[in-house]
């Protein structure tokens, strides 16, 4: 499966970032025209330059309306999308595709999420009236991924004592590489005994294994790629865009075995066709990719391409998506440090490949990034929606 694509079509050309955490002082309103100032002021336009706008909210607001009142954008288009935990990067992708068409020259995506207020605690979720046989409704999101771990021990003969220490490293590597990022929820770094010791949500997952419940908003401004050094001489080119929706027939198949997301194998595929992808072991500089839960990240190195099958756990024990590794997986901090704003989220993945591949990345700045891979996942195993974007900084 492949999709044409809009390689080198469009850029990004500013940028913003609320802090993400517990922002009981801001509202919806507040986040959405602090990630939107610094976006626009990092590509020196003004809100009336901007012809079209893109929101993604799961729940923090409806309508374009959410946007349009705050910022005083009269009258322009606004554009309310939603695609579960995707959302921010949906809104990414629709806007890219705007510019490509033709229809508009400067756009606007944006991505918010208002859950500390809402009593959301990332457990428990509404879901739609149905007769309550669906086995994808019938369990909490940490029930759903926990599965992930006895699965893959059992498919690959891996030692679960040494699994644990595969998942211990995921959330020990993260909130290492979060404990430097000021825009972080979490900034501490975190001991392998703590993670391990901690308090059971689900399965073996503990409260560490776990991204947290956040308030946060980024948002990205895109214009044609041949207009882009007219407003910053570090512009970055979108190189692929690829969204999956699976059958979800996960949960009813009993040839799903629960050590893969098939979604995101198809929607890689389609990213790296796109960009031209071959190797992205090699040609990749790093990833930003959605670890919702441990057990996660170490299957999503194996559906993007990133380990061979089965043997993710060995290369994550081993540091190689280590921020000094072969391969830099959530060099910003991931949800583990972050939290899930899930309108924000895939936004925010995008603000750090911006961020590395501009060379502004502070402390946290690699050396030498070209291309940078963002990821997003919607849903649970066995039926979600996935998102990979690649982006470059340099065009062709």
């Amino acid at each position: 499966m492949a999709s044409k694509g809009i390689k080198d079509a469009v850029a990004i050309v500013g940028m913003g970032c609320t802090r993400f955490g517990e922002r009981w002082e801001s509202s919806t309103d507040d986040l959405l025209i602090e990630a939107v100032g610094e976006a626009l002021d990092s590509a020196g336009v003004q809100r009336d330059d901007i012809d079209a706008w893109w929101l993604g909210t799961l729940g923090s607001g409806q309508s374009g309306l959410t946007l349009s009142r705050p910022l005083g954008i009269d009258y322009k288009p606004v554009t309310r999308v939603e695609n579960y935990c995707a959302t921010g990067s949906e809104s990414f992708r629709n806007a890219c595709y705007a510019v490509a068409s033709g229809a508009y020259d400067r756009v606007v995506a944006v991505g918010v999420e208002k859950l500390k207020d809402s009593g959301f605690s990332g457990l428990l979720r509404a879901d739609p009236p149905s007769d309550g046989t669906a086995a994808e409704l019938s369990l909490t999101a940490p029930a759903a991924f926990s599965l992930l771990d006895p699965a893959y021990t059992a498919k690959y003969g891996v030692d679960p004592i040494a699994m644990r220490e595969a998942m211990t490293h995921v959330a020990w590597k993260n909130h290492v590489n979060g404990a430097r990022n000021p825009k972080a929820q979490f900034r501490k770094e975190v001991s392998r005994e703590t993670i391990e010791g901690a308090l059971k949500v689900a399965g073996r997952l503990g409260i560490f294994d776990c991204s947290g419940v956040s308030d946060g908003a980024a948002a990205a401004m895109i214009v044609r790629a041949e207009d882009a050094y007219d407003y910053t001489d570090r512009p970055i080119f979108v190189k692929a865009l690829a969204l999956a929706s699976g059958p979800m027939r996960g949960g009813l198949d009993p040839a799903y075995d629960f050590t893969t997301f098939p979604e995101v194998v198809h929607s890689a595929a389609d990213a790296y066709a796109q960009a031209g992808i071959t190797d992205p072991r090699s040609q990749l500089s790093l990833a930003e990719v959605h670890d919702c839960f441990t057990p996660t990240e170490i299957v999503l190195m194996e559906d993007l391409g990133f380990a061979d099958r089965g043997q993710a756990w060995k290369d994550v024990l081993a540091g190689e998506f280590d921020a000094d590794g072969r391969l830099a997986v959530n060099v910003d901090g991931g949800l583990k440090s972050f939290g899930h704003p899930v309108g924000a989220s895939g936004l925010r993945m995008l603000y750090e490949a911006f961020l590395q591949l501009r060379g502004d990345a502070g402390e946290r700045q690699l050396g030498d990034p070209r291309l940078a891979l963002t990821h997003n996942l919607g849903g649970r195993p066995g039926g979600c929606v996935s998102f990979v974007s690649v982006v470059g900084n340099e065009r062709g």
